[in-house]
């Protein structure tokens, strides 16, 4: 059924971005019968770096209808993540947690998941623009506008009841209404490429993510992330200032701190960079309100912490699955309360991510993962938060993570850094 809106407005709900929490949201709406209009500024496929996904996305993919979409693919199954330091090596199975729900997912190639989960919401209904740039935007209770700019000069007005912000690292809202706001977190960068890996060490579980840590600079760390295809997206992550004294350009810098590590170095002798060498800097971000008179913020258009746990494309698919049914309700004139239904318990989970991050950064969550004293149970609550169950509150690393993780780190011999400041 299409939905019937007042002449006054051009569609039901305008959703900006086409990544997976757009795609997720306008699945989902669309299948409740209202009519949306996606606007992207770039042309799919196109390439983003994010490419391990953590178990809990798939029941969000499954609520919004996108499950088989992914399944059809032939995806790298993912069960776990593999752990590098120096001569220490350690891994966490997720199927083994804490919390009920799916315990294995897939490593993907973003350029090709965006692409199909967004014709998958094309193919539900949603109408979707591709090269477009939004240009200005009018909040409003009931009647939010948006106006853009196609490749051709011309600009477009749209009138909708509701206005979802999935622009990812774009922040279309949060730049043109002045919600920005500190991240609370230290200024990184990632330096990255995808390899055709010729990996051929039959120690390799191809079927986990691989963090190393960098053996002298243990706030360095890498990631390996195999593909289907004999492809992989290799990444290092550190403090700007400390990844710069590597070399004086991307390349430079990747091949530098790929040599430094040990396993990566034996791992990747063989690999061949298959695209170029790309840095995102100052990626992290926050906003004062995911929320305001007729609009809602998704994902990364909204906070974005740090890619070491992979917990963005979770967080952009728990956050369109958490508004597409308050939007209907929106829509069919029900009063929805914005900031308890969908910014406070989203800011839970992403609280807890936030904690994990602090934890690796500072060498506690480090010290837990590398001990071998770990108990099982204790194990089974961390493998349920890094499978991304960040929102279980029956779990105890979910309901009073810093805490949890000081105790175990110091249970675990972890010794604070001279020079680190507590987190808050």
């Amino acid at each position: 059924m299409t939905h019937e809106h007042s002449s006054d407005v051009d569609t039901d709900v305008v959703i900006i971005g086409a990544g997976p929490a757009g795609a997720a949201a306008a699945s989902q709406l669309t299948g409740l019968g209202h009519d949306v209009r996606v606007l992207e500024r770039s042309h799919f496929p196109r390439f983003s770096i994010g490419e391990s996904l953590l178990p809990q996305c798939m029941s969000y993919l499954e609520t919004a209808g996108l499950l088989e979409t992914v399944q059809a693919a032939n995806y790298q199954f993912k069960n776990g993540a593999a752990f590098t330091c120096g001569t220490k090596t350690t891994a966490i199975d997720f199927r083994e947690k804490f919390t009920p729900g799916w315990g294995t997912t897939y490593q993907i190639e973003r350029a090709d998941f965006d692409h199909r989960l967004i014709q998958a919401a094309a193919d539900r209904g949603a109408k979707v623009d591709f090269g477009v740039t939004v240009t200005d935007v009018c909040p409003d209770a009931t009647r939010p506008r948006v106006s853009y700019v196609d490749e051709d000069g011309k600009t477009t007005t749209l009138t909708a009841r509701f206005l979802l912000d999935a622009s990812g690292y774009g922040r279309v809202l949060a730049r043109k209404l002045d919600l920005e706001r500190d991240p609370r977190l230290e200024p990184r960068m990632a330096v990255f490429t995808h390899v055709e890996d010729h990996i051929d060490d039959p120690d390799y579980d191809r079927e986990k993510i691989l963090i190393g840590v960098h053996p002298e600079d243990a706030s360095i760390w890498y990631w390996l992330i195999p593909f289907a295809n004999g492809h992989a997206s290799v990444g290092v992550v550190g403090a700007i200032e400390t990844l710069e004294q590597y070399g004086d350009s991307a390349e430079a810098r990747w091949h530098a701190l790929i040599d430094a590590e040990p396993r990566y170095r034996q791992l990747l002798r063989n690999a061949r960079p298959l695209r170029p060498f790309g840095e995102l800097k100052g990626y992290s971000a926050d906003v004062s309100n995911l929320h305001g008179p007729g609009y809602a913020l998704l994902g990364n258009a909204g906070e974005f912490l740090d890619p070491v746990f992979s917990s963005g494309v979770t967080i952009a698919l728990h956050s369109a699955i958490m508004a597409a049914p308050l939007v209907n309700r929106h829509l069919h004139g029900e009063s929805v309360d914005w900031q308890t239904e969908f910014e406070a318990p989203l800011r839970h989970g992403i609280a807890t991510f936030r904690a994990f991050v602090d934890a690796w950064y500072d060498g506690r969550l480090q010290s837990i993962v590398f001990s071998e004293s770990q108990p099982d149970g204790l194990k089974r609550m961390i493998s349920a938060v890094l499978a991304g169950y960040a929102w279980d509150q029956d779990n105890p690393f979910v309901s009073n993570a810093n805490r949890r993780l000081s105790t175990l780190a110091q249970l675990c011999g972890y010794l604070p850094r001279q020079t680190q400041s507590s987190p808050a």
